[in-house]
């Protein structure tokens, strides 16, 4: 049977995000369709446009971060077609996901973000995840935006040594 390449491309997508229990951000996907060259960047992009514009996927975005995850009725929609996706495809996606978890998961369990307070400071949030258990929250205000976004990508770079060190220091 034959189809069109673009539904084959939503539907590894929708695949994708309905195997993991965390947000896929778009660099993650992309990294798996572009390394196994299914398609293109700019395709993939108008492929992940779509499936937000019919509601199949939801994003949010955090510190110019867009995490992707599926909704309900990309889970309709994966159930009815999901079977359009060669086993050869379902392969290739398992053992990316399976290969790259903890990768993936540290990625989208580890948040950080910064705003403007209404006291005119930035204030860093900085969140570790484990499946739905915040691990740990830390907020810290800081005089400039420039030092909310250090902190922020500091977080992301060192999160392990700092969660580690406040666990040895508080106990």
């Amino acid at each position: 049977m034959t189809q069109d390449p673009l539904t084959l491309y939503k539907l590894i997508v929708l695949y994708m995000l309905d195997k993991v229990k965390y947000k896929l951000t778009n660099s993650q996907i992309s990294s798996f369709i572009l390394e196994k060259e299914y398609t293109s960047y700019m395709t993939l992009q108008q492929v992940i446009s779509d499936l937000l514009d019919t509601e199949l996927i939801k994003s949010d975005t955090m510190m110019n971060r867009t995490y992707f995850s599926i909704t309900e009725e990309g889970r309709n929609t994966l159930s009815y077609f999901g079977n359009r996706i060669s086993d050869a495809i379902v392969n290739d996606i398992n053992t990316f996901l399976e290969e790259k978890h903890l990768e993936l998961k540290n990625e989208a369990s580890i948040t950080a973000n910064y705003y403007k307070s209404v006291s005119g400071e930035f204030e860093a949030e900085l969140v570790a995840k484990e499946k739905d258990t915040t691990l740990v929250s830390i907020r810290l205000s800081v005089p400039t935006e420039e030092m909310a976004e250090t902190i922020c990508d500091g977080w992301y770079k060192k999160n392990q040594q700092i969660y580690k060190y406040l666990m040895q220091a508080l106990f």
